[in-house]
């Protein structure tokens, strides 16, 4: 991952953002030698929310079947039917 400082950030902006788009690398930005924010190609994240909201509703219905809320296949079709009409 590559590391640049916010002032280079502020005075090479350009170059780096056509750097992030040509090689989809993160690049970390720190200030005074801690770590600050990472700048990510727009596609990359856009990704990664879609990944993290799937992951979320797969953690949400793994809770679901340990506390118990979990329907047959039967109750399922006759909730749904519901909604699709």
């Amino acid at each position: 991952m590559r590391i640049e400082l916010v002032t280079t950030l502020k005075r090479h902006a350009t170059k780096i953002l056509a750097d992030l788009h040509k090689s989809k690398e993160p690049i970390l930005i720190t200030e005074h030698g801690q770590p600050s924010a990472y700048l990510v190609d727009v596609e990359d994240y856009e990704f990664m929310q879609n990944r993290m909201r799937l992951l979320e509703g797969l953690a949400r219905g793994e809770r679901a079947i340990q506390d118990g809320r979990i329907l047959t296949q039967k109750e399922a079709k006759e909730a749904m039917s519901k909604w699709l009409k």
